[in-house]
């Protein structure tokens, strides 16, 4: 018999379609194989594809890029969140997550659904010329927690960065790089870049948001904070720093509802 789950595409952190991070969310009514997830999120070929099933009152949830299983996710978490409380409860004001980083909340706001993480604050290692060479502008600082965080004079570099995705595949630290400065169109801005994951730059990144809050948290003296990531889609990211938690809201945006064969 085939098996199938309701599939979803969602633009998280976007407020009009095609804006935001695409994240594809599969609702299961039982866990297929590893295998099997991996296979549906190489199909699907978006950054992230999110797994969930029902777990009592809560949900058990996984994220998948086209080449890994990976910890944490936040668009896909977001766009979960918003399929669960669209499409599957729409009276639910609050949506709890079990998953690789521990009990993950998410809490409806009017439009804004907002992520409860952990905090993850960097640690400062020596710049190198590998770093530079990566992203093709001069390197000020960098910073290393999961993701390998380079900060940058300003915007504008920031915007136009173009780098040499092989070189920064090759880097030995960090699971992903995050390229940040202090904004002029919001407090601080971002690009980020998996290409070790099969995804050379993602459009907008909730987990490196667990790094980037602490960090920018710290050198601006501010607990709440607006983040612009600065990718061709772009999206905005609405962020508090809590102590060894933080917040990460933002809207989203349903672009396609279907059913996948799971076999």
């Amino acid at each position: 018999m085939t098996k199938e789950a309701a599939y979803y595409v969602i633009d998280a952190f976007a407020d009009e379609l095609f804006c935001g991070n695409p994240a594809g969310v599969c609702l299961l009514n039982e866990w297929p194989s590893d295998l099997m997830m991996q296979r549906v999120a190489a199909e699907n070929n978006l950054a992230e594809t999110a797994f969930f099933a029902k777990n009592g009152d809560d949900y058990d949830l996984r994220w998948f890029t086209p080449k890994s299983e990976i910890d944490l996710c936040g668009h896909a978490t977001l766009a979960s969140a918003f399929v669960i409380t669209r499409y599957v409860d729409p009276a639910a004001r609050s949506v709890r997550f079990h998953t690789k980083s521990g009990l993950l909340t998410v809490c409806r706001e009017g439009e804004l659904l907002e992520m409860d993480f952990p905090s993850r604050p960097p640690k400062q290692i020596p710049v190198t010329d590998l770093m530079t060479k990566a992203i093709g502008v001069p390197v000020l600082e960098a910073h290393l927690s999961r993701d390998l965080v380079l900060l940058v004079e300003n915007e504008r570099l920031v915007r136009d960065l173009s780098p040499d995705i092989n070189a920064l595949a090759g880097l030995p630290v960090g699971l992903a790089v995050a390229v940040t400065a202090k904004g002029e169109t919001a407090d601080f801005v971002s690009r980020f870049f998996a290409p070790e994951l099969g995804v050379p730059e993602d459009p907008v990144t909730g987990s490196s948001h667990s790094t980037l809050i602490p960090f920018w948290s710290e050198r601006l003296n501010r607990q709440t904070m607006v983040a612009r990531q600065l990718s061709a889609r772009g999206g905005t990211l609405y962020c508090r720093h809590l102590g060894n938690r933080v917040r990460i809201a933002g809207k989203a945006i349903s672009y396609l509802r279907g059913t996948i064969r799971l076999e």
